[in-house]
């Protein structure tokens, strides 16, 4: 776990931002399963294009943003035909928090 990447990935207000929508999708974010195929679980997985239209930014920064969140592992995601789907990585995050308890 490389601290720096995650408080990097943390710093900026947007970033910081999707991180919390994602943590209540249901309440931030309409329905997402429409464009998961039938059997295939992605629970609380919001798509790219419904984040880029409530952070209201750019396809291309809203890209960069969850794939920078994604790398420090603060995200999991997962592609269905063109559509991409974003969720917290709840375990990950939660080692996080603790590894801050312990380590700082």
């Amino acid at each position: 776990m490389e601290h720096i990447d995650i408080f990097k990935a943390l710093s900026n207000e947007t970033r910081l931002n999707i991180l919390k929508w994602l943590k209540e999708p249901e309440r931030h974010f309409p329905d997402q399963s429409a464009n998961i195929p039938k059997g295939e679980g992605f629970e609380g997985g919001v798509c790219v294009g419904e984040i880029q239209e409530k952070a209201k930014i750019s396809q291309s920064t809203v890209s960069h943003y969850l794939n920078m969140m994604h790398k420090a592992g603060l995200l999991e995601s997962a592609r269905y035909g063109q559509w991409t789907y974003y969720r917290r990585n709840e375990s990950f995050i939660r080692r996080f928090i603790r590894s801050l308890d312990t380590e700082i």
